[in-house]
């Protein structure tokens, strides 16, 4: 396919917002504003978090996360090596886990604030405090990890919550740790205001709520775009007050009403949360709602659907016909027992996306209808997605010698299962902390694994000619269609509707491979069905009878771990109609881009060791993005 000269100004591209047009018609005139796209990471934890702290993150905390994101250079809180990010982020969310904030680092720093006790409760609490140090005095504190961690369910399938082998583990150990936490709380957002730079580099606060019921992965990450006046007015609320969604969503409706703060709440690795995360009914088993469904998308606009514990779009169980629906599946819970034996459609977002439809077909709302973004959820307050300066999930995970599991852990996953993502990017009116939750909001958002490519996505019923190559693409897409995150209603016209998309390489990045279009629907009796559409690629590659296109091939050197981009192109200019559209029946689409294949991270840590292949996990990785989907309803 043709590359197609796209100028850099397209990128900080001239978009009309206000005013989209019915089918056909051309918008008033309207001045355009500018908007750009902006990358950045909103799962990201400091030495605030218990399990950063215990997995040897003594001294990252949130100060060194900002600066590391701002491209300085910052001390590894491990290996003590001097590190960078290759290319700064845009803005970043410290997320550190609600749940004992602060906590581990205060009893270490014997500055944490105990509450009275009575002898016993106190003699314990003592101990517990020895058992930790003792742990960390040995490098054993990812062993000590996993008195937090649950087994698995008693009774697979039912309520995780209430099921007999479920614990929370933190209060029984410490008991009441919230003065400590509250303090935390406040020197998280002092960093947070010191650190934001309206224009230049955005901080937003958040947290996680972690709530992780026999093993069962419910996390979310909760951001406001609010500053330190409002969120000085709460503590974060961890799942040790609950571990239901519902009651988080509900404490979000409440604190919003009594300080004025604005929340979302974001879902991450439903990969791992045994097909609850998404399931065609509640957490409790009871169905869903038209309020649920609501309330669902009132506060989670956005889903994570990439980052450094795996890829969450889809499974090759559930997307057979899907030759790259395997990508960096991960094979472990987070609990005592038990790898991951067993997938369900709640577990990945494109089966979600199905399921959502067909709930709306019965209960006329949409519960999944979310956008996506990526993030990377490491521990080492270092947001690293990139393979070749990638410094591991967790503090330890930072050099070759030490990515193997280390005695006495209770997970089996380690530092090679693990990739380098990802990354959350957002075309946004400007760089700034309003401007960056609007466009959360409305889903104007993109997921990708690591490399900065920039994707944009319109939707219509009719772009002009040669749309897809103007100049003013984005003004053209804005004014004739919708963006990624939006709705196409239907226009009382049989026609298709058509489909634009911008696609860039990373500057200092891999070539492109191809533009794909995913597309989900449901018929009239609620019967789920998915394919996968080829919409440009590079090369002079023809799909074979079967419809398949032959692999972009693969440059890496397997012994230095280099490639070149001697394959592939740069830019996509796409245009695309939907050929087995039916108008009365609700869909779903989203693009989905490829990179060349390029070297995984293991690769240059196995090499580095001298071995033949990394000990788990692949020498390449085909980086993507993913857009955020449109959705057509009749």
């Amino acid at each position: 396919m043709k590359a197609y000269a796209i100028k850099a100004r397209l990128i900080k591209a001239s978009v009309i917002i206000a005013i989209l047009l019915s089918a056909g018609s051309r918008a008033e005139s309207v001045e355009p504003v500018q908007t750009q796209v902006y990358f950045g990471d909103t799962h990201l934890h400091s030495n605030y978090s218990f399990d950063a702290f215990l997995n040897n993150n003594f001294s990252a905390d949130p100060d060194t996360a900002y600066r590391w994101a701002k491209g300085q250079p910052v001390i590894h809180p491990y290996n003590r090596a001097r590190v960078q990010i290759n290319t700064p982020l845009d803005f970043l969310v410290v997320s550190d886990h609600a749940e004992m904030l602060g906590v581990m680092r205060a009893i270490r720093e014997e500055t944490i604030q105990w509450e009275d006790l009575g002898w016993w409760a106190s003699l314990k609490r003592w101990w517990a405090v020895r058992l930790l140090n003792d742990a960390l005095d040995k490098d054993l504190g990812r062993a000590f990890f996993g008195r937090f961690l649950p087994p698995s369910a008693a009774v697979p399938g039912g309520d995780p919550v209430l099921d007999s082998n479920n614990n929370i583990g933190s209060v029984a150990l410490f008991g009441d740790t919230s003065n400590t936490s509250r303090d935390a709380w406040q020197q998280i957002i002092a960093a947070a205001e010191q650190h934001n730079d309206p224009g230049n580099f955005t901080s937003l606060l958040g947290w996680e709520w972690s709530s992780l019921p026999t093993g069962v992965n419910l996390h979310r990450i909760v951001v406001t775009p609010d500053g330190a006046d409002k969120a000085s007015q709460y503590i974060p609320y961890g799942s040790d007050q609950s571990q239901y969604p519902e009651d988080l969503w509900q404490w979000l409706d409440d604190t919003a009403q009594r300080t004025g703060s604005r929340f979302i709440s974001i879902p991450h690795n439903s990969n791992i949360s045994k097909g609850y995360m998404f399931a065609e009914t509640t957490v409790k088993g009871q169905s869903i709602t038209a309020d649920y469904a609501r309330t669902r998308m009132r506060w989670e606009p956005l889903t994570e659907v990439t980052q450094i514990k795996g890829d969450s779009e889809t499974h090759p169980e559930f997307s057979p016909n899907d030759e790259f629906a395997d990508f960096e599946t991960y094979e472990y819970y987070i609990q005592t027992s038990e790898n991951k034996t067993a997938v369900s459609p709640g577990d990945y977002v494109r089966p979600a996306l199905k399921s959502g439809l067909a709930i709306a077909q019965t209960v006329g709302v949409n519960p999944y209808k979310f956008g996506f973004i990526g993030s990377t959820d490491a521990h080492s307050g270092l947001a690293s997605p990139e393979e070749s300066n990638f410094w591991g999930k967790m503090a330890k995970d930072s050099t070759p010698e030490t990515k193997a599991t280390v005695q006495g852990s209770p997970i089996a996953a380690n530092g090679w299962d693990m990739s380098a993502s990802g990354l959350a990017a957002v075309w946004a009116t400007g760089n700034n902390r309003e401007a960056i939750y609007a466009a959360f909001k409305r889903k104007e958002t993109y997921a990708t694994s690591g490399p900065r490519m920039r994707v944009q996505l319109f939707a219509g019923w009719e772009f002009p000619a040669n749309a897809e190559r103007a100049e003013d693409f984005a003004s053209i897409g804005y004014q004739y269609g919708i963006p990624m995150g939006g709705d196409l209603t239907a226009n009382g016209a049989e026609q298709a509707p058509q489909f634009i998309v911008r696609a860039v390489k990373d500057p200092l990045g891999a070539n492109l491979d191809r533009v794909q279009m995913v597309k989900g629907w449901v018929n009239a009796a609620g019967e789920q069905f998915e394919t996968v559409y080829d919409i440009d690629w590079a090369g002079e590659r023809q799909p074979d009878a079967n419809g398949k296109l032959p692999p972009v091939g693969n440059t890496v050197d397997v012994q230095t771990a280099r490639y070149t981009n001697s394959i592939g192109q740069a830019e996509f200019a796409s245009r695309w109609s939907d050929p087995d559209f039916d108008p009365a029946q609700r869909a779903f689409y989203y693009v989905r881009v490829l990179q060349i294949p390029t070297p995984r991270n293991g690769l240059f840590d196995s090499l580095a060791l001298q071995l033949d292949k990394p000990p788990r996990g692949a020498k390449t990785i085909q980086e993507r993005a993913y857009t955020s989907p449109v959705w057509y309803t009749p």
